[in-house]
């Protein structure tokens, strides 16, 4: 009778083991790298004036539309388009009613002569760039604008489940860095925006301040530009073939609109706090000033948990009701990509 000496089945136990845990290990890196295969993105548009005393993307789109060698990559069509020109002609934000807002089923769809300047020009914008939701929708959307808070250079993300756009993200970041470029996601169950840029297939939002309306400033339209390079830059890397692993980036996940204090009629009786003005992206805690009547009370914030405010005190949103939005940090992981076809 061949006897084990018990040391030694010990060792192969826990030899087995371990070499059960390297392949299971082994087994879930493939998994989780296995490459997702995404069609190549050819057609991509550039707009500006959504918003038309928001001066630096009015001034890049009309600058590429006259000379667009900084924007043309090899085997994409890079279109720059000024989204409202009426808008822009008069410098304001918009003749009667919000561009950026009526990208809806609804007011895409109305077939009345009657109906609001903007409305019509969605549906023009639709129909030479879309249709939304539909596979001849323009595969990619920069949507450029900017904002009187202090954002910094920012994007804007629509859908946390769009490979694609995360993994351009994180290739912007790190190209940006050590400048920050913090991410901001839209996507909440009642808070519905229907952007101009939702009409593409990978809509992506650039957000750059401060910068007053009406108002160019080098240094804000320098840092728009380059978001925009790099963003080509990564397009064009993924159309000839090049893999990208799969990522995590931070973004920051809008979760309400702050109004400011009102009285009876409705009239604002408080300002952004001294505190919390120019704080974009920085944690508010349970205690911290919100704001401050003239007649010198402080308003705190009272939560239960940190959040990250941004849009702070932004001039076009006076009319909207909004002081703020509140945001939190989440992650968010992106797959393993690469493009289906290759020229």
């Amino acid at each position: 009778m061949h006897c084990i000496c018990p040391k030694k089945a010990l060792l192969r136990r826990r030899t087995s083991r371990m070499l059960n845990e390297q392949f299971l290990e082994l087994l879930k890196s493939m998994t989780s790298s296995s490459v997702v295969d995404k069609p190549p993105v050819r057609r991509v548009a550039i707009f500006g004036g959504t918003h038309g005393n928001e001066l630096s993307g009015v001034f890049l789109v009309k600058h590429w539309q006259e000379n667009g060698a900084e924007i043309q990559r090899t085997g994409m069509d890079v279109k720059p388009f000024l989204t409202n020109p009426r808008a822009v002609k008069k410098c304001t934000r918009y003749i009667d009613c919000d561009l950026n807002r009526v990208f809806d089923p609804d007011n895409l769809g109305t077939v009345m002569e009657d109906i609001p300047y903007e409305v019509r020009r969605a549906q023009e914008i639709n129909h030479i760039f879309g249709p939304k939701g539909s596979d001849d929708a323009y595969d990619l959307i920069f949507d450029l604008h900017n904002t009187t808070s202090n954002m910094g250079g920012s994007l804007i993300l629509e859908n946390s489940r769009d490979d694609f756009t995360i993994q351009m993200f994180h290739y912007i970041k790190n190209a940006l860095a050590p400048e920050r470029c913090p991410v901001l996601l839209i996507e909440h169950p009642s808070l519905k925006y229907a952007t101009t840029r939702s009409v593409a297939k990978h809509p992506v939002g650039v957000e750059v301040g401060p910068q007053p309306q009406g108002v160019v400033r080098a240094d804000i339209l320098d840092k728009m530009r380059k978001i925009v390079k790099h963003g080509l830059d990564f397009v064009q890397l993924f159309n000839e073939g090049k893999e990208f692993p799969p990522c995590t980036i931070e973004v920051f996940k809008i979760m309400e609109k702050v109004d400011y204090p009102r009285n009876k009629n409705d009239e604002v009786i408080a300002i952004i706090h001294p505190k919390l003005q120019d704080q974009d992206w920085q944690p508010l805690n349970n205690g911290d000033p919100l704001f401050l009547t003239l007649d010198g009370e402080v308003i705190a914030y009272k939560g239960d948990c940190t959040v990250y405010p941004t849009f702070i005190n932004e001039a076009a949103y006076y009319e909207k009701k909004q002081a703020f939005v509140k945001t939190v940090k989440v992650k968010l992981t992106a797959k393993h990509i690469r493009s289906s076809v290759l020229d």
